[in-house]
């Protein structure tokens, strides 16, 4: 029996530090979750019951377990990681919610080692011996890699934050207003990039469907700059409403911007304009047989 331990002690030194910290970690999960359970990150995450910061503790060790089984204690990549990816953006998006900034985060992050290099270290004899330095090395290495996890994931996260708000934002700033029975129109503002452009035919096309209009009036009045691109997005948008059913009124065209247009050789010729949001909203109800008259001619025909 004494010479089987020797060889099992023995092939445990001759074992790679990373393959002895993974063995570690599964041999150790349930101490490194209790002792977790109660750092900064965890703690004030799982709010509802201890039992729950417990249960998040034992899935990142199992995590971090097989990162250094896979012998990739360095990879961001890691299989190991894709178990936890979701979870630690959760707890990064909470942290961030409360006011910790990345910065914060990453100390969080880091405040994990050090209660698992004391469970390593009672693991050895000497806790200073060569070999239990290479295995808290190795460990260390592990810890950082999972707090560049950690940080990518919220960097992610933070990204898809910016990307619905500027979707969002897109939305408000192009809004669709039912004129009179059968007519809507788009009053738009500011710079009419792609993405704008392609929420501005969606939008439009859809309250063409609600309203069921017959006319659709695009006001470019606050529009500063029309070139070949904005000219080619309001020609698509012209012809998507034309296959809806609804006749297109392009409106707002400056003197200033009708000579850039003509400069630039655009060919507007198929598509209907007029000077104003005013001009096209008479065109329109004219056409439905809608006659407007100056207030004091409308008086006297009353008398």
């Amino acid at each position: 029996m004494q010479v089987s331990v020797s060889v099992s002690e023995e092939n445990a030194e001759q074992e790679p530090p990373v393959q002895r910290v993974s063995a570690f970690l599964e041999r150790r999960r349930e101490q490194v979750a209790q002792r977790w359970a109660d750092a900064a990150l965890f703690r004030t995450v799982f709010t509802v019951s201890r039992d729950e910061a417990v249960e998040a503790g034992r899935s990142v060790a199992a995590a971090l377990a097989a990162v250094a089984a896979a012998g990739r204690p360095d990879d961001l990549r890691a299989p190991g990681f894709a178990a936890v990816r979701d979870q630690l953006g959760r707890m990064a998006a909470s942290r961030a919610r409360m006011g910790i900034d990345a910065d914060g985060l990453a100390d969080e992050v880091a405040a994990l080692r050090e209660p698992v290099t004391e469970l390593l270290r009672a693991e050895f004899p000497d806790p200073y011996a060569p070999e239990a330095q290479e295995c808290v090395l190795a460990l260390t290495v592990l810890m950082g890699t999972l707090r560049l996890v950690v940080l990518e994931t919220t960097v992610s996260a933070g990204e898809e934050v910016i990307a619905r708000q500027r979707e969002q934002l897109h939305e408000v700033a192009t809004p669709v207003i039912k004129l009179w029975e059968s007519t809507v129109a788009v009053p738009l503002i500011g710079t009419l990039d792609s993405a704008r452009s392609q929420v501005v035919m969606e939008s439009l096309l859809d309250a063409i469907v609600a309203e069921r209009a017959r006319y659709a009036i695009l006001d470019i009045t606050g529009v500063p700059t029309v070139d070949s691109l904005v000219a080619q997005h309001l020609m698509k948008t012209v012809a998507a409403a034309r296959l809806m059913g609804a006749e297109c009124i392009v409106s707002g065209i400056r003197p200033a911007i009708a000579q850039t247009i003509v400069q630039l050789g655009i060919d507007l010729g198929t598509v209907l304009t007029r000077a104003s949001l005013a001009d096209a909203l008479a065109y329109a109800l004219s056409r439905q047989g809608v006659e407007i008259a100056p207030l004091r001619v409308a008086a006297a025909d009353a008398r």
